[in-house]
């Protein structure tokens, strides 16, 4: 006898997709709905501040068969909004693993829902384009879903939610240089990585004036990736363009749009999205391509740059949208996709050899 479902997803269109509950399984959510294609890497998805109040779908069917590690996290406070998966595995077969994934949701007040249809459900995201999502009960009417969903409006201070609220340090043995990370939501192993090659971070506030900034002295400014709409972060974008030239600034994600906005470049949304870790990103200057991981709804206007001091350094192979961009001149340099999370010889990491680098001239000149 099949057991009933107990959980079900309704979309702004009316459409109902069936399931079980898992997670925190009593929550009921109203959330942006988008997907995810990667086929590893669920706990960096759960634990990463950008899906604060989203639910992710994962294309790929067995989530959750690893486990949970305590290494692993990419914030120590998770804000996504729920999780769709097709078959969840409670009984992890790992020798890291700590607890697991519905533990940790359920710890988190994380609503999960399985055994749904998730390809039909990535497709018509993909199709109609991302839109407001309602994680219920299953015996909810319908009708009372719908009007759940009309009647709720999300906030735009998304970055104010996940950015850390007074500075914390990250230190490192025989450090060569001090970097200070304004936070919008950063990932724990952007921090790590940045301690691997020398610096020690200091993380502050998004709000933090520019003034505040400068007296700490840093080497280098990295601008970290975040939710939302980068229009909304007015603080960090007059703060890019008080201290562009005068630092090497470098951003991820969300800091890149924010970088190109403080440039005067324009921001549109996309239908659904970049989400997963097998997107193909081509640099217009080596003609490389590397495989490389993003999470993000929001992309910077390619024509626009033309009538600022920025220009396009990367493209996604996948639609041509802009992946990367600098002002050699100022020291200033913007990337889409996360950087230096996964080391390999031809990969991301060459941000960061570049963000050494323009350090490094600046002590030598200093």
């Amino acid at each position: 006898m099949l057991k009933e479902f107990d959980k079900k997803i309704v979309l702004e269109d009316g459409s109902e997709y069936y399931g079980y509950a898992f997670g925190a399984k009593d929550k009921e959510r109203v959330t942006e709905i988008v997907f995810n294609t990667s086929m590893v890497g669920y706990q960096e998805i759960v634990s990463d501040p950008t899906y604060i109040n989203q639910t992710v779908v994962m294309t790929y069917t067995l989530i959750g068969n690893y486990g949970i590690t305590d290494e692993d996290f990419e914030s120590k406070t998770l804000t996504i909004g729920g999780l769709v998966v097709r078959e969840y595995n409670n009984f992890p077969s790992n020798f890291r693993y700590t607890k697991t994934l519905a533990e940790l949701m359920e710890e988190n007040d994380i609503p999960g829902i399985y055994g749904l249809d998730t390809r039909k459900l990535a497709r018509s995201i993909r199709d109609n384009g991302s839109c407001k999502a309602y994680i219920c009960a299953a015996s909810t009417p319908l009708d009372k879903a719908l009007e759940i969903l009309k009647s709720t409006e999300f906030s735009k201070d998304e970055v104010a939610k996940v950015s850390c609220k007074k500075r914390w340090y990250s230190r490192t043995p025989n450090p060569k240089y001090n970097v200070v990370a304004i936070d919008c939501g950063i990932k724990l192993s952007i921090v790590r990585t940045l301690n691997a090659i020398g610096c020690n971070v200091t993380v502050i506030p998004w709000d933090t004036p520019a003034s505040e900034v400068e007296m700490m002295k840093p080497d280098g400014i990295f601008i970290s990736d975040g939710p939302g709409d980068p229009a909304d972060a007015v603080a960090v974008i007059e703060l890019i363009k008080e201290l562009k030239g005068k630092y090497p600034i470098f951003g991820e994600g969300l800091g890149h749009q924010m970088i190109s906005l403080a440039y005067g470049a324009k921001i549109s949304k996309l239908k659904f999205g970049h989400r997963g870790c097998n997107h193909p990103i081509k640099d217009l200057e080596t003609g490389l391509v590397s495989i490389e991981t993003q999470n993000h709804s929001f992309v910077v206007d390619k024509d626009s740059l033309s009538a600022t001091d920025l220009e396009a350094t990367h493209i996604n192979l996948l639609d041509d949208t802009v992946e990367g961009v600098k002002c050699q001149k100022d020291m200033v340099w913007g990337v889409q996709y996360y950087p230096g999370t996964e080391k390999g010889p031809k990969g991301s990491d060459n941000f960061f050899d570049k963000f050494i680098k323009v350090m490094k001239e600046g002590k030598a000149n200093a």
